[in-house]
């Protein structure tokens, strides 16, 4: 038989840590919140001491029983966000998936991908053209990603982005983009200053179809058209036969 798809995700005791700790540390501070408001009311400059003035009004154990709970359920918010942030990747022979908790998978077939790696903390794929299939934010161990890419027969490049240096730094007016891409760029800029991390994304993807292949660093814009892969990659994986 085949041997079975490669799931590489976060290790079981750093979701532990996720759904503890967060919880865990917004109790304490709720905690020390309630012991320390009587000793903050004496500092004249501090800001919202009607706050602390409230505080320090709630009778115990209600103050305490109250921050702590407070403090716990702000932290399990955290711990929630930071769980429906984490990526799992499936790499089977013939299909390379990436989802996250609550979110549908995103699938690309085997022959889609021309190469694979780590660019920062970003899970990319590149097509045949150059073109970007998948980037994914992604806090996953490199050795275990490219453990499974290689043993898949994917081309996972150790040294990162086989166009690295083709990239330019975006400037309003280029004249070698195309038509609309700076427009784009300027409204991706704007996105970006704003932190609307949605629209950022979705001119991404803009771009993309216009053929431009956009990186991000120091918050600054890069970018280069798409073209022919370069044959840096190492061969496939050899796919064991399903017959004994």
């Amino acid at each position: 038989m085949d041997a079975p798809r490669i799931v590489v995700s976060r290790p079981r005791w750093v979701t532990s840590l996720v759904w503890t700790v967060p919880p865990a540390a917004g109790a304490a501070a709720g905690w020390l919140l309630v012991r320390a408001a009587g000793w903050l009311l004496d500092l004249r400059w501090l800001p919202l001491r009607l706050v602390f003035r409230l505080i320090h009004a709630v009778p115990e154990p209600a103050a305490t029983l109250g921050a702590l709970a407070l403090g716990g359920v702000a932290g399990l918010a955290l711990s929630y966000a930071a769980h429906r942030d984490s990526l799992t990747v499936a790499v089977d022979w013939d299909v390379v998936a990436t989802s996250r908790p609550g979110g549908e998978p995103n699938s690309r077939a085997r022959r889609a991908v021309a190469a694979a790696f780590l660019d920062g903390k970003d899970l990319v794929l590149l097509g045949p053209d150059g073109a970007e299939l998948t980037r994914e934010a992604c806090d996953l161990d490199a050795g275990p990603l490219a453990a499974a890419f290689t043993a898949r027969g994917y081309p996972w490049r150790p040294d990162g982005d086989p166009f690295a240096d083709a990239y330019r730094r975006w400037v309003p007016g280029e004249p070698a983009l195309p038509v609309g891409a700076d427009a784009l760029f300027s409204a991706r800029e704007r996105a970006q200053r704003a932190g609307e991390s949605a629209d950022v994304a979705e001119l991404r993807g803009e771009l993309a179809r216009l053929g431009v292949v956009v990186r991000d660093a120091n918050r600054r814009q890069y970018w280069r058209l798409t073209g022919p892969a370069e044959p840096r990659a190492e061969p496939p994986a050899t796919r064991p036969s399903s017959r004994p």
